[in-house]
């Protein structure tokens, strides 16, 4: 599907994107849980509802070891990695730093998809728009941290004919990007839980580090012996305006497990939003390389579909 296409169907189709109708756009969402947790499931299934709601979606593959995504949204052409737009990692001559070592925005970050190369963006049959951050297991051996691969998915901003479309970040596993600072340029987080202690600490975590931010904490700036790289370190988290993180379960098996979940994480004053299901069909479609076809879980994903529209429309009247 062309984009052009697709912005025509957001606008003509069941329900249009003008002012009245829907909320502010161009808002980020970043989706973050321990490895197997479910992050890209539920980005997936997050993308649909809020594109079955008229919606522009862009979601971004921002995992720099996972692979999997394209075929899962149902997209069969082979999607170009950002990194490669961009020029490359600097630990191999080329343009994109690490945000920790260089704290200062992406040049070109700002992408109108009517003047990128096709080969770097898919579209599924729902109109949702898939790009690749980039992943690391294709630069060799010694090629140094995926921490480029994070700064592109902290500065890219994505839009359709100067309209800007939601963006959905789906990271990597574990709690090392958000240390890297990737969170500070989202508008919403989203940490997805599994069954498993590692997986409640790690929202705990997450939790913690995004009221820090939020209370005005600056980053670690010792290693940066330039103060100019200071103040754009110092300056990225004081801009920082996260809004609101949501918790989800996932890969539920039962009323039992979800109870023990649930009481586990109320002790840590953390309480989810939705809770999903464990779906065979679900796990079937990531071993067979095939787009996801259940339906479930979308219903509690609706739901939080439903909270980021209240959040949106409180923002706009704000505004």
């Amino acid at each position: 599907m062309r984009v052009r296409s697709m912005l025509t169907m957001i606008r003509t189709g069941n329900t249009t994107m003008d002012d009245n109708n829907k909320p502010h756009t161009g808002k980020r969402i970043g989706v973050f849980g321990k490895g197997g947790a479910g992050k890209s499931t539920f980005s997936i299934l997050l993308a649909r509802v809020l594109s079955d709601s008229g919606y522009g979606v862009c979601l971004v593959d921002a995992d720099s070891t996972n692979y999997g995504l394209t075929q899962a949204l149902g997209i069969t052409k082979p999607i170009k990695p950002l990194l490669h737009y961009f020029g490359g990692m600097v630990f191999q001559g080329g343009d994109v730093t690490c945000p920790v070592d260089d704290p200062r925005p992406l040049i070109g970050a700002d992408l109108d998809l009517e003047d990128l190369n096709p080969c770097y963006y898919g579209t599924n049959q729902d109109g949702v728009i898939l790009l690749i951050a980039g992943k690391i297991g294709d630069q060799g051996p010694g090629a140094g941290c995926d921490g480029p691969i994070a700064k592109i998915a902290r500065d890219i901003r994505i839009s359709v004919a100067d309209e800007q479309l939601i963006t959905i970040l789906d990271f990597k596993a574990g709690f090392e990007d958000s240390a890297r600072g990737v969170i500070t340029s989202l508008d919403y987080v989203i940490v997805v839980i599994d069954p498993t202690i590692a997986s409640i600490e790690l929202a705990n975590e997450m939790k913690q580090m995004v009221s820090r931010i939020n209370a005005g904490e600056l980053p670690a700036t010792a290693h940066l012996a330039n103060q100019d790289l200071i103040n754009f370190a110092n300056q990225v988290f004081m801009e920082a305006n996260i809004q609101t993180v949501w918790f989800v379960l996932n890969r539920v098996q039962n009323a039992d497990i979800e109870d023990i979940m649930r009481q586990r994480l109320a002790d840590k004053d953390i309480f989810p939003a939705a809770a999903i299901r464990e779906n065979s069909t679900i796990s079937q479609s990531w071993l067979r390389g095939t787009a996801l076809e259940s339906d479930s879980g979308m219903q509690e994903v609706r739901t939080i579909g439903r909270l980021l529209e209240e959040e949106f429309k409180q923002a706009q009247t704000v505004s």
